[in-house]
């Protein structure tokens, strides 16, 4: 991983690199953080729940998918919130990465 993110600053880099895209992203799931940083599922979801077990972020069931977000009730929740949006402001290339990412489901029967 070659973005700013890439540093450990929240522990390891896949947990700096989670938290920054569910941030940018205000709401996403595991499956799409990996995609976006090429990362596995697994690796992912390993960083996310860690971070959920830190109360950094929460995850609700929707369907059979658990959205992400950050914890509102966090203690520090605008300043990490202010914190991380102004790093992801600094990493185009985590920026691209996100901004690739399709963001809304494709209408069942619809040819590729």
């Amino acid at each position: 991983m070659a973005y700013l993110c890439g540093s450990s600053l929240f522990g390891s880099p896949i947990k700096t690199a989670a938290l920054l895209s569910i941030a940018m992203l205000e709401e996403t799931h595991s499956a799409e953080i990996g995609r976006a940083l090429g990362r596995s599922r697994s690796r992912v979801k390993d960083a996310v729940d860690s971070l959920e077990r830190e109360g950094l972020i929460v995850g609700t069931e929707v369907g059979g998918t658990r959205r992400l977000r950050l914890n509102d009730r966090y203690v520090a929740a605008a300043e990490l919130s202010a914190l991380l949006l102004r790093l992801g402001e600094a990493d185009t290339q985590l920026q691209d990465r996100l901004a690739t990412l399709r963001r809304r489901p494709r209408r069942a029967g619809k040819p590729l």
